[in-house]
């Protein structure tokens, strides 16, 4: 459990850091943007793996993981229905579209789709840290941009009707692949058994 809440530590600290815009602008001011960049970068990726790595030992270690409920199956058929937005949201971040446009952040959506999909699926004490903390830091930067009256990140504005169409058949197509095959073999947890 360490190691998950030190990754989560590291690496919800480090994008905390454009929230407090004159704190961003100071570290860019005092070290230059490319250091700023590539400290952004290694430390996200440290933290991340970090994330990963913790929360892997604590699957294969289940004595360190306490079970704090046990899901109603129901809650499965919410999470696959909770992940087609999720996955259209993450095509429209790397799709310019009015999707995009319309979402202004959809990372952050679809962060909180998958969180949301997750924890209601999953009862362990890992999974709560870990998918609420995805959850509650998603909510927090999307009120936290609104508030600052950020732009979106995302270069590109909205484009016509056929990129919105690419968006929701890339997010599908993405949506499926990770059903049929990359949850279980990326995660380990098939989703459909053969």
């Amino acid at each position: 459990m360490l190691l998950l809440i030190l990754g989560l530590l590291v690496f919800f600290a480090i994008h905390l850091v454009p929230a407090s815009p004159s704190l961003r602008h100071g570290l860019i001011e005092r070290f230059g943007e490319g250091p700023y960049k590539i400290a952004f970068s290694v430390l996200s990726a440290l933290g991340l793996a970090l994330i990963v790595y913790g929360y892997h030992k604590l699957q294969i270690n289940p004595g360190k993981n306490p079970v704090l409920w046990d899901p109603p199956s129901w809650t499965r058929h919410i999470a696959f229905l909770l992940m087609v937005p999720a996955f259209i949201l993450l095509a429209a971040f790397l799709i310019p579209s009015r999707i995009r446009t319309k979402a202004k952040h959809p990372m952050l959506g679809a962060i909180k789709f998958w969180a949301l999909a997750h924890l209601l699926t999953n009862g362990d004490l890992g999974a709560l840290v870990l998918f609420g903390s995805f959850l509650a830091y998603a909510v927090y930067d999307r009120i936290s941009v609104k508030r600052r009256a950020a732009p979106s990140p995302l270069p590109g504005s909205a484009t016509g009707p056929l990129n919105d169409v690419l968006v929701v058949v890339v997010g599908l197509a993405l949506y499926g692949l990770m059903l049929y095959w990359g949850h279980g073999a990326l995660i380990g947890v098939p989703l459909v058994s053969a």
